[in-house]
């Protein structure tokens, strides 16, 4: 049976349209339909509604669930502003300059900057979906987010996030017991995230149901390979990423040190949690329901409990591992080329951490 979806938020309740029935949110983005959906201004062919329906759907496998579901926030913020100011369905797309200026000075000064750049990138994939021009130029919507970046308040910017540091996987190693099975995979998994530069959404699962080997990594996605040195890389495998749906390859190296050993860690994790290769890599053995997936929920309610106890680090998150794995390998004099290759950015965006 398929899921039902949630009921709106009180404060986000589009006005009813068959244009745009209640749906999942991840579903949002295909089911919401325009008023000119079977036109298709981009091109001059006349197709057919199941043609089109076939090219949406196409179009949409190139976005993972993950995206999918945070392009769809935006698309509804802005279908609610457009009701609540009387704007016809068949003038919010191609969406003009002046409706997309209003959509984001009506946003500013509540939101942050970044959180109406996604709102713009929602409605523009909304277009691209549905086989539509983007007719907003380059400069006037670069003009338009500055503008309105300016006037986010403070609020609504988070704090800088404490890296993880070598000290705080030392920490962690004494605090957690080795020998139980799901210490021994949190322990493990935040251990080879910090050293792979790995997000952590990458290495876990959503929910405990949720796990799917198509996408998530198991265990047989790792395998102890050997550098043109002849020295030993671990290598991981991940089936399915938020930038690389067909999946791409992670490593890093065991460390001298055995109390933050990635290699010790997983080996003994391995002991701890007997599985076959099939299942998620951190399985551990709850001691009622039996061997499950480690979700990202367990992983983040452990970093917050070192965040209260380690004083030097209060505002650790899950992204800190990936910070301060970063800048490890940088304080070890490894080239910024390099720690980029590994921690897969394609831009100059983890420069913002240093």
């Amino acid at each position: 049976m398929a899921p039902a979806p949630r009921p709106y938020c009180p404060h986000l309740v589009p006005a009813l349209s068959h244009l745009r029935p209640h749906c999942l949110a991840k579903e949002r983005l295909f089911l919401w339909c325009l008023a000119i959906d079977h036109q298709h201004t981009t091109s001059s062919l006349s197709l057919s509604a199941e043609v089109i329906d076939c090219i949406t759907n196409v179009i949409g496998a190139s976005w993972t669930e993950s995206p999918k579901e945070l392009y769809s926030t935006g698309l509804l913020v802005f279908h609610i502003f457009c009701d609540l100011n009387n704007i016809p369905n068949n003038c919010r797309c191609p969406t003009p300059l002046d409706l997309l200026t209003a959509f984001l000075a009506s946003c500013a000064g509540a939101h942050s900057g970044s959180t109406l750049t996604n709102y713009t990138a929602d409605i523009q994939v909304w277009h691209i979906v549905h086989g539509h021009n983007w007719v907003i130029n380059e400069a006037e919507y670069k003009a338009i987010l500055e503008g309105t970046s300016r006037l986010a308040p403070a609020t609504s910017k988070r704090p800088c996030r404490a890296p993880f540091t070598t000290d705080v996987l030392w920490f962690l190693h004494n605090t957690l017991d080795r020998d139980n099975p799901c210490d021994a995979a949190i322990f493990t998994c935040i251990t080879l995230s910090f050293f792979c530069l790995v997000r952590l959404r990458e290495f876990t699962i959503p929910t405990i149901k949720s796990f799917n080997p198509v996408h998530h990594i198991t265990r047989a996605g790792y395998q102890l390979s050997h550098n043109h040195d002849n020295l030993p890389v671990m290598v991981f495998c991940l089936p399915s990423t938020k930038c690389a749906p067909k999946g791409e390859t992670v490593q890093c190296t065991p460390q001298p040190n055995p109390n933050i050993d990635p290699f010790r860690a997983l080996e003994n994790h391995f002991r701890v949690n007997p599985a076959s290769n099939n299942v998620h890599l951190f399985a551990w053995r709850h001691p009622t329901s039996g061997l499950r997936p480690l979700s990202k929920m367990e992983v983040v309610k452990q970093i917050a409990a070192i965040a209260r106890l380690y004083l030097n680090s209060p505002n650790l998150k899950g992204h800190s591992l990936c910070i301060g794995g970063m800048l490890h390998y940088l304080l070890n004099n490894i080239p910024f080329d390099v720690v980029k290759t590994m921690g897969r950015w394609s831009g100059e965006s983890f420069t913002l951490y240093l």
